[in-house]
């Protein structure tokens, strides 16, 4: 678990990394949460492939999601669950969607009510393309995407307006799939070049809704 602590928080953000699971890689952006007055507390889990993610794995996910905010958080304070690529898969899950796996059938797993606000950056969203996959989710979602992601490219959210909640996506033009991170995987590039930190910057302000 990675906590970092806000002072006088307004809020949680749950946090949910993508396939290798380590949300340190993330530092630019969970700091700038933090400094947003939002507490963030952000699990650690198993890396994954994300070309064979399985349900099971998901569902572990979201049960993780679901027990560091058992532990840690403050019941009195609202809460934000942000989750990245795969991440954003269980955060959905968190929030009530219901995944289907390659067996065409659902799978079970754990929702928070705490859950007061989604968002998800470059989300993978495959798992909710049966209807009434996201009938449940009744909470705001804000989506944060590329326009030059070709893992899950900006086309793939619409399934999202399926939620009887509100819905914004927000497509940023020379932003990629993994730019949302601070120590992005090897062999991957900004692709904002020298404008990467300063994006980071932004972005957590605009997560954070300051």
């Amino acid at each position: 678990m990675v906590v970092f602590e806000a002072g006088s928080p307004r809020g949680i953000v749950l946090f949910a990394a993508g396939a290798g699971g380590d949300p340190r890689r993330y530092s630019t952006l969970l700091e700038g949460l933090a400094r947003g007055r939002l507490t963030v507390l952000a699990p650690t889990s198993p890396r994954l492939d994300p070309r064979n993610v399985t349900g099971d794995q998901l569902r572990e996910r979201a049960a993780g999601l679901r027990s560091a905010l058992a532990e840690h958080a403050d019941e009195r304070l609202p809460v934000t669950i942000v989750g990245h690529s795969i991440g954003g898969a269980a955060a959905l899950s968190l929030a009530g969607a219901v995944p289907w796996g390659r067996d065409a059938q659902p799978i079970p797993v754990p929702t928070e009510g705490r859950v007061t606000r989604v968002v998800l950056l470059a989300p993978s969203l495959g798992w909710f393309g049966a209807p009434g996959a996201l009938s449940k989710v009744r909470v705001p979602i804000e989506v944060f995407a590329g326009a030059e992601d070709v893992i899950t490219p900006p086309e793939t959210t619409e399934v999202l307006h399926s939620a009887p909640g509100p819905v914004q996506i927000d497509v940023d033009e020379h932003v990629g799939h993994f730019d949302c991170m601070t120590e992005l995987p090897p062999g991957e590039t900004p692709a904002r070049g020298a404008g990467h930190g300063a994006f980071l910057e932004a972005l957590a302000a605009r997560v954070a809704g300051s």
